[in-house]
């Protein structure tokens, strides 16, 4: 019988294992995701994507967040394309599917969203990092176009205000039909419910007029759900809403006044 060489295979072992800690980036995809043909992309830091961005390879910066979101301010270059537009066809702003597509969204839960339906999609060089709240680079604003009732809407905005118990928080809302309903019924005190560790909702006491659609939600987000229940995440979901608008807080901020019990929201037009 011929003898075993031990040393031959642990020096095999030793360069297998060297040869799996070998490489930066990191691939998403998991055993799972494989054997169901589920394509991959890959999470860099952002001191790689900042060096990547230097360099001439005609790459894509991507910036996945909504319109007022990339307005208020975002990476030079990087192309607005929200998260919620992207769907089972390939987006006319991204025709080449080998081109280096760098990824970002606010906090960076919509970006690993983004990515992996990019991937899906057949893209191959897609390259996720993060959110631009950790961002230490240049951005730039986008300054709002001017129209003639320009004041008339930023006065409307300036007026609509929630509180959050007794904090007044600082919001963004949407310009849609819903919001315009919405002030119809103002002031408006809402008794809120903790739901699925993510979330607050109460009821509005009327339906108004909604256009709900399937949208992926972030701390911070206000939507409204079924046409009459009010609801601010503090953490991520997926369900069909129609946008409000958008609490400018941290994470840990929205935890700490939505996730520790039932609140009591007001919102008024003074």
């Amino acid at each position: 019988m011929r003898r075993m060489n031990y040393g031959a295979v642990l020096l095999l072992g030793l360069m297998l294992l060297a040869g799996c800690a070998a490489g930066g980036a990191v691939e998403t995809t998991t055993e799972e995701e494989k054997t169901e043909g589920r394509a991959a992309y890959r999470q860099i830091s952002q001191d790689e994507a900042r060096e990547m961005m230097a360099k001439d390879d005609g790459h894509i910066v991507l910036d996945v967040r909504r319109q007022n979101e990339y307005d208020a301010g975002h990476i030079p270059g990087a192309v607005l394309l929200p998260n919620e537009s992207i769907g089972t066809e390939r987006p006319e702003e991204l025709p080449d599917l080998d081109q280096v597509i760098l990824i970002y969204c606010r906090s960076g839960n919509r970006s690993m969203q983004a990515a992996q339906k990019l991937a899906d999609l057949g893209y191959t060089n897609i390259y996720e990092f993060g959110g631009i709240q950790t961002w230490t680079g240049e951005t730039v604003t986008e300054e709002a176009p001017v129209s003639s009732d320009a004041e008339t809407d930023t006065e409307g905005e300036k007026m609509m205000r929630l509180w959050i118990g007794e904090r007044e928080v600082p919001v963004t809302w949407e310009e849609n039909a819903s919001v315009e309903a919405l002030q119809g019924l103002l002031p408006l005190t809402v008794r809120m419910s903790m739901y699925g560790g993510f979330e607050q909702v109460g009821p509005i006491g009327q339906s108004i007029v909604c256009d709900d659609e399937q949208t992926v939600t972030d701390y911070g987000d206000i939507v409204l759900y079924s046409g009459n229940q009010i609801v601010i995440f503090y953490g991520s979901n997926s369900w069909a809403y129609t946008r409000l608008g958008h609490v400018e807080l941290s994470q840990q901020e929205m935890t700490e006044l939505l996730g520790g019990g039932n609140v009591v929201i007001r919102i008024s037009q003074e």
